[in-house]
């Protein structure tokens, strides 16, 4: 039996019915909760003694609409951690989707591992997440008073709001953004014999 088919059995013995998903791909193991089930599944994975996942070493948000540029069935956003078991030697992906389009939330994993504070913090900041029970739940990438969410797939690439230095005020200012909206398409260069090797 493979590390990978163990720590498989031993996900499926200690989560059960909480996993809705297991994916396997390049020697990686994903396993999909629901939101229900997130903060009993990440506790049972940091302090089953058959997982002892220790360390939190990332955690981000994803806005699946247009996924992979084909048409998204399912909730549209969604948070991914990856854990690492220090005394086990074996990583898996934690995934969780966001039951709300409009007001996506899950619960934060402040409490079971500290280090996400920030990245629960990024990902609120970026794609408008809600980490319910997060302590300290404000934007830490973008500016104060900035509006949006600017990793989500429909915020425009330049924005709603610009600064600049206003010499006659002697500060900086914000303004509704200058740049006109145009589409660019970039020049494509073909060769009849491009990557053939002679």
């Amino acid at each position: 039996m493979s590390k990978l088919d163990t720590l498989q059995a031993a996900l499926e013995a200690a989560l059960g019915a909480r996993v809705k998903t297991m994916a396997r791909h390049l020697g990686e193991i994903t396993i999909t909760v629901t939101a229900a089930d997130y903060l009993s599944a990440a506790q049972t994975l940091r302090d089953h003694e058959a997982l002892r996942f220790e360390q939190l070493i990332d955690l981000c948000g994803v806005d699946y609409s247009g996924y992979k540029d084909q048409a998204w069935e399912g909730p549209r956003y969604g948070v991914v951690s990856h854990l690492l078991s220090v005394s086990k030697n074996w990583r898996v992906r934690l995934k969780v989707f966001c039951p709300d389009d409009e007001l996506p939330s899950v619960a934060s994993l402040n409490d079971v591992w500290s280090s996400c504070n920030w990245f629960e913090r990024e990902a609120f900041d970026l794609f408008g997440i809600i980490f319910e029970g997060h302590l300290d739940l404000r934007r830490i990438l973008t500016d104060y008073g900035f509006i949006g969410h600017p990793f989500r797939k429909d915020f425009p690439t330049t924005g709603h709001v610009e600064m600049r230095y206003d010499p006659e005020k002697k500060r900086v200012i914000y303004q509704p953004v200058t740049i006109e909206p145009r589409e660019i398409t970039p020049r494509i260069i073909r060769e009849d014999n491009y990557g053939v090797k002679h």
